[in-house]
């Protein structure tokens, strides 16, 4: 299946991080879904209940990254992964996770993780 709702580029200020410090100050938080399901119905009858609300989506991704904390971003991606499939009738979802930018020495513009999981 190739068909997908798609959620990029959703913007947070959040406290994930291994060291207290992270947590305390907080940072930003770039975050990407993919929700894999036939649209086909939907196409065809141009009704939202025939997919998935991107804006429903938006609000559980918000209310994970926003209202939770975690050490490690590949937590939070789980957690977000985990909670849609739950709530929404996807088949499968994508999720990539950015920390821009992150606590290195180094100058980089993010890190991040990027999963995928299915029913």
């Amino acid at each position: 299946m190739t068909d997908k709702v798609l959620l990029t580029g959703a913007h947070f200020f959040a406290r994930h991080g291994v060291s207290d410090e992270e947590r305390k100050i907080g940072g930003r938080f770039v975050v990407d879904v993919e929700l894999a399901r036939d649209l086909a119905r939907a196409g065809a009858s141009d009704n939202l209940a025939d997919t998935i609300s991107y804006s429903e989506v938006y609000r559980a991704v918000r209310e994970i990254v926003e209202g939770r904390s975690f050490h490690l971003v590949e937590t939070l991606a789980e957690t977000i992964a985990q909670t849609l499939l739950a709530r929404f009738p996807a088949d499968a979802v994508f999720v990539r996770v950015r920390k821009e930018p992150p606590p290195t020495a180094g100058i980089i513009d993010y890190a991040g993780v990027e999963i995928y999981r299915q029913r």
